[in-house]
């Protein structure tokens, strides 16, 4: 391509130069840019760092250390405050995690993906009947009665939660969420969460459906491997083995054998175990926070039978208004850079 002449080329310098803003007056910044990466930098450390002995920064104690500090001599704890916002930086706030021990990388990775393999045919495996369902307790459950009403919110007031509270016992609820429908298929409510319970309960589930099979994801925990689990099991699927003695020999023998068994992709019940420290990968857990945030959190009851009535209600309430399956996209496989 030809350049322009050399009169088009100094008539576009002209016309460039005649187009330009024009320096314009201004306030100069009050704090430099090197100033607040100083700020930052020390928000990101830990106030021990600075000899001092909080566990955490405030607005008001991280003003004053970039003010020791010669950072900014004069800086108000607002200007901080606005510069923390800017960065969407909250050192005064926590989150708990854990950091889960792995011992096998291989064998927890090849857990979390059939785990979220379930989770993405479970629409499709329903229509053949195959009921996908994800389960476990939530314990604890307390019956707190205010003391006094609630005051409604008002213009410039948010609502009025009464502190004190009268303690009438507590429940504990193991649920069953169809992962294909998004809905509770059955639900046992009670003061225990034993071996028996969690037995009884798959059993009153897999009574919904007697002749489909079944796919129950849950956690670890030893009551989800249990003799009185594995000896319903291999009654609903007709096992004629040997299942031995808890303690001693055979399937019944140990919690890694009577595993083994449950989890036999033969057999038309079984189940499929998270990794430890996965809460966050059984879907029943975003349900239990949905019954936290609509029912729990803010709700008052006069007894152990009221809670136990309002929790079914609100169970038959989301079932029929609220429930769908949830969008699973996680995968399970390792993000590559």
């Amino acid at each position: 391509m030809e350049s322009p002449p050399a009169e088009e080329r100094e008539w576009l310098e002209a016309l460039t130069r005649f187009l330009q803003d024009a320096p314009r007056s201004g306030a100069p910044a009050t704090y430099t840019a090197e100033q607040q990466c100083a700020l930052m930098s020390v928000a990101l450390e830990s106030p021990a760092k600075s000899g001092r002995e909080e566990a955490r920064w405030t607005v008001a104690l991280l003003t004053a250390e970039v003010r020791h500090r010669g950072i900014a001599l004069c800086i108000s704890e607002r200007t901080v405050g606005r510069m923390l916002a800017e960065a969407d930086l909250k050192p005064h706030r926590i989150k708990y995690w854990e950091n889960p021990n792995i011992d096998d990388p291989v064998q927890y990775a090849r857990q979390v993906q059939a785990i979220c393999e379930l989770y993405l045919e479970a629409r499709g495996r329903h229509a053949k009947r195959v009921r996908t369902v994800s389960t476990d307790e939530k314990t604890g459950i307390q019956a707190l009665e205010r003391i006094h009403p609630d005051k409604p919110a008002v213009p410039g007031r948010p609502a009025l939660l009464e502190f004190e509270y009268r303690r009438h016992g507590t429940l504990s609820l193991i649920p069953s969420f169809d992962v294909a429908t998004g809905k509770i298929l059955n639900a046992t409510l009670g003061p225990t969460r034993t071996e028996k319970d969690f037995a009884g309960h798959i059993a009153r589930t897999v009574a919904l459906d007697p002749g489909a099979e079944w796919v129950f994801i849950s956690d670890q925990l030893n009551t989800h491997k249990s003799e009185s689990l594995v000896r319903f099991i291999a009654k609903q699927i007709g096992y004629s083995g040997p299942l031995g003695e808890k303690g001693k020999s055979g399937i019944l023998q140990s919690l890694p054998s009577r595993e083994a068994f449950l989890t036999d992709p033969s057999h038309r019940i079984r189940f499929a175990y998270t990794p430890k420290h996965c809460s966050w990968l059984n879907q029943v857990e975003i349900w239990f926070s949905v019954l936290a945030r609509k029912l729990l959190r803010r709700a008052s009851f006069r007894s152990l039978r009221e809670l136990r009535e309002r929790i079914l209600r609100f169970i038959d309430y989301f079932n029929a208004a609220l429930a769908k399956p949830y969008k699973w996209t996680y995968t399970g496989r390792i993000l590559q850079s």
